[in-house]
């Protein structure tokens, strides 16, 4: 039985690493797969992994219709046995349907891959039919972290490091991304909820002379 599985879990779990890697290993046992992705922070036609690692894919645009690509392929020739679908928390929730009917009358697995909720930390339209329409959802088990140690649970975006809640929904950047333009840091809820991020937490540190600390060199007050 074909399925629509949806893996799910905030930037720097290794999402994308794994939807290389399941690709890797279901072409290797003979399947035939089409990757496919949206907004990828390596530009337009590529799935991309913070590891390193890069392949060409198709960009999907809102007028994609994925069982039309699908459709199109066998109709070539192709046997089109699964889809790697990268970023998908992009998708339109029409073209989620797409491809919970590839699944259901097509017969052609899709393992789809995304972030489930905004800076703001509201479900992506792609994200929120995913989880009512997918056979299995799992949430990655490896942990991005936030500034403190902490497990990561929410995505921030950020302008020089300062965490902003009001924008756009879906605005391109990356967690290694210049001071002054858009990027993104995770966070854990706490962190999240207080507008805490690193940069943020550095400037409110105290700082050795707030804690009462001196440095070897520094003379000694006297009452």
């Amino acid at each position: 039985m074909a399925e629509l599985a949806f893996f799910s879990g905030t930037m720097d779990c290794g999402k994308s690493t794994l939807a290389l890697q399941m690709h890797h290993n279901h072409e290797a046992r003979g399947r035939d797969g089409v990757l496919f992705t949206r907004n990828d922070r390596a530009g337009a036609a590529r799935l991309s992994s913070r590891l390193g690692l890069s392949v060409d894919a198709h960009e999907v645009a809102d007028t994609t219709d994925f069982w039309a690509e699908v459709v199109a392929r066998r109709t070539r020739g192709r046997a089109v046995d699964y889809l790697i679908c990268d970023e998908a928390q992009f998708y339109t929730a029409e073209q989620v349907d797409q491809l919970a009917a590839v699944v259901d009358e097509l017969g052609v697995d899709v393992f789809a891959f995304g972030i489930t909720t905004d800076f703001r930390t509201r479900l992506f339209p792609g994200s929120a039919r995913l989880v009512e329409l997918a056979d299995r959802v799992e949430v990655l088990q490896v942990r991005a972290l936030c500034w403190c140690g902490e497990r990561a649970t929410h995505n921030a975006r950020t302008v020089g490091g300062v965490m902003v809640v009001e924008g756009e929904q879906v605005v391109v950047g990356d967690v290694e991304a210049d001071a002054d333009t858009v990027g993104y840091e995770v966070l854990c809820r706490r962190h999240h909820r207080h507008r805490l991020t690193a940069v943020s937490a550095r400037a409110a540190s105290p700082s050795p002379q707030t804690l009462g600390v001196l440095a070897d060199d520094a003379p000694a007050a006297h009452a």
